[in-house]
Parts: C-alpha cells; structure tokens; sequence
C-alpha cells in the first residue's frame, strides 16, 4: 500500500466509486458532502454532456486550445471542471513516460499527478483568485512565470477563478500572454459574469456554458449520495431541495447536508420545509384553490396557517406563482406533468386547474403575483402585503376577459357592474365595481328605459341569492352570506335572518342594495330575533364531516389506515365530480400520509 507523505497514513489501492472521493481516513475531520462528493472525472460531472462531448472529440484529434472560458452559475462545477482539465492534460500512468501517453478525457484510475491536482497542490497547476489578485502587477508576475517549462507535469495550468473580476488594465497586461502562450503552458477561467469579460479575452479563448443540471438528474444524484451515506430520505425532500437548489449541484449538497443535520440523520419533507422557510405544497396548492374560486377568508386563513407554521409570506407567493406557472405549463403542453420533481399532489390537480382554468385567469394571477413579489419583500408588515395581494388575486379571478366583456355588450348582456342612478354609483365594493367602471360607462342597446326596472332573475331560495352574488363577482358579499347569515324565513321579496357574533352589522342593507339592483324588485331585508338555521359554511363542514365519517367506515379504507399509521383522510371527492350527499357513498377518500411503494 502507497503511504501519504504529509501524515503517514496508508492509502487504500482500491479505486473510489466513480463520481465519490475514497472513504476518509478514521479521525479525520468531517467533510461536507459538496467536498466529499466532488466529481472526480469527465465522467462523474452531470449535466454537462455536450461540454465533455466536444472536449473528448478535442484531446482525441489533439486540437487542444491554449485557453478555455468555462461560465455559468454558482455550483455547477466550473472550477471542477478546471480541476479535472488540468488532470486531463497531464495525465500520465505510472510506470511511462511523457513521450509514452498524451492528454485524455478517459481516466480510469489514479494518475501520477492525479491527487496533487485533485488536492490542488500540485506546483505545475495554479489556482488563482482574480476577486485579490486584480491588478496589473498580478498579470505581469503571471506573464513572468509562464515563460518557465513545467517542474514535473506535462503542461503548466494556470486556473482563473472569478476572472471577471481582473481590473481593465489587468485584462490588457494579459492579452498578449493569452493570444501566443508557450507550448506548455494552458489557461482555464471560470466566471458567473460572462458580459464583465472584455470582448478581446473572450475571442482568445474556447468558451462552455455551464448548464443548470435539471431537477430529474439533481434528485437522482442526491439519492445514490444519501444511499452512499445510509440516510433515510423522502423522494418529496429531495425534490424540495433540488428545487431550492435552482440547478446548481453544489447548493443541493449544501441543503442536504444541512437536512441531514436538522434532521438527525433522517431527511423528511416536512425538515426541508422547517429548514427553508418553505411552505408545504398540498397547503399552497389549497391555498390557490381558494383564491381562484374567490374565497377571501379561505385564503387568510390558509396563509396565516403556513404563516404561523414558520413559511415566509414572500415564500408562500413565490411557491404560489411557481404552481400557478405549473397549471399554464400543464393546460398548454401536458406532457410536464411527467417531470419527476413534481409531488404526486401537483401533478394530479395541477391537471384539474389545467382542465377548468382559463389562460387568462392563469395569466392575470401570473402578473399580480410577479409584482407583488418584490413589494412583500420590502413591506414593512410582509403579511399585510401578502393579504392584500390575495384580495386582488379573489377579486381578479372571477373578472371577465376582455373577449367577453365586449361579447356581452355586443349581446346587450348586463355586466357584472354596478348599476349608475343618475350618474352617482349606487354601490361602490366589490370587484364589479373595482374592475368594470369603464365597461359599465359604455351604451347597452337593450338598456331599458330611464325609471323603468329592468326584468332580473327569480330568486326561489336563499341558495339562489347567494349564487347569484357569486355570478356577479360580488365575493365579500357572497362569503358573508355564506359564513355570517343564520336563515330564518325566505320568500320572494323578502328575507330574515340574524347573524353570527361578529358579522357586520350593515349586511343587511348590502343585501338589500344588491338585490334591489340585480332583479329589478324592491326586497324587504330585516334582521330576526329568532334562531335561525345552520349558515351555509356550516352545512358544507357538516356534509364533509359525514362523508370523512362514512368513507372512514369503509373497510377497504380501514385496510389502509391500519396499514399505514399516521395516514389521515383529507378528502373525499365524488366520482361524478358532484358534491351532494345522495352520491357521497360512492366518495372516493384521498388518504394523507407517508405511503410506501408497496401503496
């Protein structure tokens, strides 16, 4: 066995696993798997295949540049890849000689010169910060050095990290040098900032752009490491982190190496959520549920939830913008619904909201969402701002498009806009009004005559009134219709009701306004002193309480739940797609838990 000269330890003659660094030596400090894990070889390196293709079809026919540009973002191997250039260069087996070997892509196994480079100490293989050494004396003592042959190696490298940062006087000191190089001697610069590179280093050079590694293979990476390292993981937190990552390897270790110590060797979705900020997916996907269909309380309520459970309000739009990109990308090319990175919750009703969703209220939530952004960021009270944009993203998703606005006035249909009594707006809340002022000013052909009440809908049941105040965008109204009014007599013309503790004291009269407006009829709404039913919020829980209750008595579900402890059911959808209590037995039970293949 080989011995380590620096600290007399044995070395182990058998090769690492392609892409891993051999097992530590006991005692030795820890490594952090972003080191452990560095690739090795032009093999190992993932997500950059037509880099290693063109640099093989190079070292192969010996057309071997004096310079290389290697760009891209933060943690995608551009100063690896230098490192395992450099090794390429000078790769030489034991046992031969210089004359006897040549530059190769293909290292199978420990070179000569291999581990000094590979530990970045060998004296033929520079690495040099450009961020501290900027300035034009630097580049003159480089330029001095480079006329020297190589000590032992076959070429002398000299690697550039950061070389955007040279002053212009030292890119100027370096254009001779990098134009007629000697013989021996090859450059390799790495930058995140290719635009700060002055034009005449780039034609001197053969440039890579360094790509994103995509989540599929990120995950896939992460996984063989956590199998490497004996660590329970969930296929959901990986996914978390390789989507945190944003396609760089090395912040993906980071964030693994950082769940497996916030999670004491067991890496969960939930730790990754803890860990991030983040918030949970299935949370945010109920959440743009709500705020599409308009339900303001809904979404408060959903937010303050991920809010108080650690998410940041900024995270949670980010989150919410990024599946609502999901539903468009879904509605317009299904086949992303294949992308492994996506839990089983956003690839199944991601689908639904792709099938109902028009483009134009996807579009509509994309552009509120996209400059609300930045402003929650900054708010000085960030759930405020964050609330805020869930009022317009409810008023906003339930607004015509611009189609049919002028379909409906071309029609002669009435818009969902407030009425004008002599010029004066009658009511002024409500998204109708917010978003319509310019579409309720313009001439209606089959307006009836001034002082004459326009025919409106027969309203048999309260159900209908509060179903029409949804037809007409009116939300507020509609939400504390449903969750404020305990109903105690309704008739045509007339409604009693009286209100929860702590409903707003003027419904009524809103109601009334409303009513008057929309069916052309005088209504009578007055506050009772009787009980009154269960609001409308309440039989909708009961009903879902009843159906979790009969699906949970079903004895394919007690299978389940007994096999799988922890399991909940946190939904019970009809096959039909309708929501009444005549067809809930044929209710299909999502169940919420952490599932096993063998599910």
């Amino acid at each position: 066995m080989p011995m380590d000269e620096t600290t007399g330890t044995l070395l182990s003659d058998e090769p690492a696993l392609p892409g891993f660094a051999p097992a530590a030596p006991a005692g030795s400090p820890y490594r952090v798997l972003a080191r452990k894990y560095r690739p090795r070889t032009f093999d190992d390196l993932i997500g950059q295949d037509a880099m290693v293709r063109t640099l093989s079809n190079a070292f192969e026919t010996g057309r071997i540049p004096q310079a290389w540009m290697l760009t891209g973002v933060r943690g995608v191997g551009k100063t690896t890849t230098a490192r395992i250039l450099a090794r390429g260069l000078n790769y030489e087996l034991p046992g031969t000689t210089k004359a006897e070997s040549r530059p190769t892509i293909r290292m199978p196994e420990l070179g000569v010169h291999c581990q000094a480079i590979i530990d970045g100490g060998h004296i033929d293989v520079m690495e040099i910060d450009a961020a501290s050494n900027n300035g034009v004396d630097n580049v003159r003592q480089l330029n001095e050095s480079v006329r020297y042959a190589p000590v032992s190696a076959r070429y002398k490298v000299y690697i550039v990290d950061e070389v955007h940062m040279l002053s212009a006087g030292a890119f100027n000191a370096f254009l001779k040098t990098l134009e007629e190089p000697p013989p021996h001697a090859k450059f390799v610069f790495a930058t995140t900032e290719i635009r700060k590179v002055p034009v005449t280093i780039l034609s001197r050079c053969q440039r890579f752009d360094l790509r994103r590694v995509d989540a599929e293979k990120l995950v896939g990476h992460l996984a063989r490491i956590c199998g490497e390292e004996k660590v329970e993981v969930e296929p959901e937190a990986l996914a978390a982190i390789a989507r945190a990552a944003e396609g760089s390897v090395r912040d993906s270790l980071s964030l693994l190496d950082q769940a497996i110590a916030h999670g004491a060797g067991t890496v969960t979705a939930q730790t990754v959520r803890e860990m991030l900020g983040l918030a949970d997916r299935a949370q945010v996907i109920d959440l743009f549920a709500a705020v599409m269909r308009g339900d303001v309380p809904a979404a408060f309520a959903g937010l303050r939830a991920q809010y108080d459970a650690g998410a940041d309000p900024a995270l949670i739009l980010s989150d919410l913008a990024s599946f609502t990109h999901l539903v468009t990308r879904l509605k317009l090319v299904p086949d992303a619904g294949r992308d492994p990175s996506l839990s089983e919750a956003e690839r199944i009703r991601g689908a639904e909201f792709a099938n109902t969703l028009s483009t134009g209220a996807l579009s509509r939530a994309w552009q509120i969402l996209l400059k609300a952004i930045p402003e929650v960021q900054t708010a000085t009270r960030p759930v405020a701002a964050a609330e805020m944009t869930l009022v317009r993203l409810c008023y906003a998703a339930e607004l015509p498009s611009p189609e049919e606005a002028l379909r409906l006035l071309k029609e002669g249909s009435a818009l969902p806009a407030s009425r004008s009594n002599g010029g004066q707006s009658s009511r002024a809340s409500g998204p109708s009004a917010a978003g319509n002022t310019a579409l309720a000013a313009l001439p209606q052909p089959s307006a009836a005559p001034r002082g004459e009440p326009s025919p409106g809908p027969r309203l048999r049941r309260f159900e209908d009134a509060v179903a029409l105040a949804g037809e007409r965008r009116e939300i507020a109204l509609k939400s504390a219709l449903e969750r404020d009014v305990r109903l105690v007599r309704f008739e045509e013309g007339r409604i009693e009701f009286n209100l929860v503790e702590g409903a707003g004291r003027n419904l009524p009269n809103e109601l009334k306004r409303f009513l008057d407006d929309v069916t052309g009829r005088r209504w009578a709404v007055a506050l009772s002193s009787e009980p009154g039913a269960t609001t409308l919020y309440e039989q909708r829980q009961a009903l879902e309480r009843e159906r979790k209750s009969d699906a949970a008595g079903h004895p394919l579900v007690q299978a389940v739940l007994s096999r799988f402890p922890g399991a909940q059911i946190v939904d019970v959808r009809t096959r039909g797609g309708e929501d009444s209590a005549v067809n809930a037995g044929a209710s299909a039970p999502a169940i919420d838990g952490d599932l096993d293949d063998e599910a």
